[in-house]
């Protein structure tokens, strides 16, 4: 059965800019493989523009310049392929542990010729890294309370959490009171991208990690 892929909206282009061929290089691929590779579901392809890498995308204004980025649980590269196709001026290290994830990060990483790019085989309560992050991501990991113990560690002091999350982003961040104060996280909030730009916006919750 062929399966329907989603028309690039032109939205993509804007957002990308410059770099929207290899956006379209990493979606095509996706669409390609991402479901014999289980990346991806069979319902993902006639929605993988807009629910997951402009949904991604949408992201990058909120990283630093120069700035060592974390995508813990990267998967099929949601966020971290996207953000590194649109922020060539960060640097980021995709942290997953199952081996066929790694290898399909690697293809892609090679592919797309992203030098700004590091993949890491690990469980994120497990990694060890030489240097602690100044941002870290997540798509689809967790809850916000469980993500707390996972991410903020390998943050430094001042560092951000900029974990991507769904329309009860600000519910999770109310539960998590006891996870934000173990772990001295401040101003935990949840910020809403995209809105009158996009018909699906992303909404994550940014911290900072003191």
């Amino acid at each position: 059965m062929t399966v329907s892929v989603e028309t690039e909206p032109p939205v993509a282009a804007e957002l990308f800019g410059d770099r929207i061929e290899l956006a379209r290089a990493f979606a095509s691929a996706l669409a390609r493989e991402g479901e014999e590779r289980g990346l991806i579901g069979p319902l993902e392809p006639p929605r993988l523009w807009t629910r997951h890498v402009v949904n991604c995308v949408l992201v990058a204004p909120l990283l630093s310049a120069g700035a060592r980025v974390g995508d813990v649980g990267s998967g099929a590269g949601l966020p971290g392929i996207v953000l590194a196709i649109a922020r060539p001026d960060v640097g980021f290290v995709l942290i997953e542990p199952m081996e066929r994830r790694i290898a399909w990060l690697q293809e892609q990483t090679g592919a797309l010729g992203l030098a700004n790019v590091e993949v890491v085989r690990a469980r994120a309560e497990e990694v060890k890294l030489a240097d602690p992050l100044d941002q870290v991501t997540a798509r689809a990991v967790s809850a916000f309370r469980k993500l707390i113990p996972l991410t903020a560690p390998l943050v430094r002091d001042g560092g951000e959490l900029v974990l991507m999350k769904g329309a009860n982003a600000q519910a999770e961040v109310d539960a998590a009171s006891k996870e934000l104060r173990r772990f001295h996280i401040t101003d935990a909030r949840v910020e809403v991208l995209g809105a009158g730009t996009v018909d699906e916006v992303t909404r994550v919750i940014r911290a900072t990690v003191r």
